[in-house]
């Protein structure tokens, strides 16, 4: 028995036998960090939103919607409709507003002009083809759910569009500063003397001026686009994450496995890039998931300046500030490009909440 019991132990790694000859499975850090998580509902909650925007933006180019920048100048400012299309939405809008002319008039009736009018419109909404993507279609059969924009543009195709880009501006925004963070942070807290004494002081220079001012220099210098947007706002994010690895090596840096590494001939960019670093990843795990929305909300502020994404791409942010100009007229411009929005920083603050608490062991909010 015991000594099937060993060879079970050399087949897998991670199945030990107690004194009484049983098999207990190990259970590792991030094994026991899901078990924990899973526990957490909101946490969870937040995951599967983060997961169902994630794949609406991987898969935007093949979903069923509209161009998010073909224009239909006819169709500006149409609310949103399950049921009604654009030509109808467009008759209903005339009819009304000639309505209210002869209501003016003392009418409570149209005329014939007005009626002949009103029945043109009709055979045009009926009628008339545009080409759009090599395909003759009567345009003015489309549905617009979410309703559209200033130029008819479809505002669910520029929202989920728009996540696309917000998304893509959090990830790729916080892996460039964690990565520039580590790098730098990890450097002052193993090397120590000059070396972090030189960074620190770089640091809490960077610290002291103002953050938005920086990026809105940046901005200005190299021009306003995308991917001056990513490099203008990773450059001047990486001060926390350098900070946090730092403070986390110097307490480690001085444990036991690294005086075995050393003891071996281990380099130094091998000790702290395979020893101390990955002993960090549940902080920066949980650091990166809070730094996301800071980045898609810091954009949100470039493009009420006017140094956000650029026409015709669009970021919620953007969507937003086009929003706000009209929201007394046209309410659903601000409000579902904002919920969108506001769903998604939610979901990400849960989910980092929920890893916070998972990957510390010690926490109190017990799960």
């Amino acid at each position: 028995m015991g000594a099937a019991a060993i060879e079970k132990t050399k087949e897998k790694k991670d199945i030990f036998v107690s004194e009484l000859n049983q098999p207990i499975k190990g259970v590792s850090l991030w094994k026991d960090a899901w078990r924990r998580l899973k526990k957490n509902k909101m946490a969870m909650f937040g995951l599967v939103v983060v997961i169902v925007y994630a794949i609406l933006s991987i898969t935007a180019p093949i979903l069923p919607i509209y161009s998010y920048k073909y224009q239909v100048i006819e169709h500006q400012y149409l609310p949103p409709s399950l049921n009604k299309t654009a030509g109808e939405l467009l008759v209903d809008r005339e009819e009304t507003l000639l309505l209210a002319m002869a209501n003016k008039m003392g009418r409570s009736e149209l005329n014939d002009q007005e009626r002949g009018q009103l029945s043109r419109l009709k055979e045009q909404v009926a009628t008339e083809t545009r080409e759009i993507d090599g395909k003759t279609v009567k345009v003015h059969e489309r549905r617009y759910i979410l309703g559209t924009d200033s130029l008819g543009r479809d505002l669910l195709a520029r929202i989920i569009y728009g996540g696309q880009v917000s998304i893509a501006i959090g990830v790729i925004g916080t892996i460039t500063s964690v990565f520039i963070g580590i790098v730098i942070g990890a450097l002052a807290g193993y090397l120590g003397g000059r070396v972090d004494y030189i960074i620190t002081r770089v640091i809490d220079v960077m610290y002291g001026l103002p953050y938005m001012m920086l990026v809105i220099i940046l901005m200005a210098l190299f021009g306003r686009n995308i991917l001056n947007l990513f490099f203008a706002l990773a450059i001047v994010s990486w001060l926390t994450v350098a900070r946090v690895v730092r403070g986390q090596l110097i307490s480690l840096k001085n444990s036991e496995f690294v005086e075995a590494a050393r003891s071996i001939g281990a380099s130094t960019p091998r000790i702290v890039f395979r020893h101390l670093v990955p002993n960090t990843l549940g902080v920066i795990v949980v650091f990166s998931t809070l730094r996301i929305p800071t980045f898609i909300m810091l954009e949100s502020f470039l493009s009420f300046l006017g140094l956000g994404v650029q026409a015709p791409f669009a970021s919620w942010g953007s969507l937003v500030s086009e929003g706000v100009e009209g929201m007394n007229l046209y309410p659903w411009r601000l409000f579902f490009p904002a919920i969108a929005m506001v769903a998604f920083l939610f979901a990400m603050n849960f989910l980092g909440d929920g890893l916070r608490d998972a990957l510390d062991p010690q926490s109190k909010n017990k799960l």
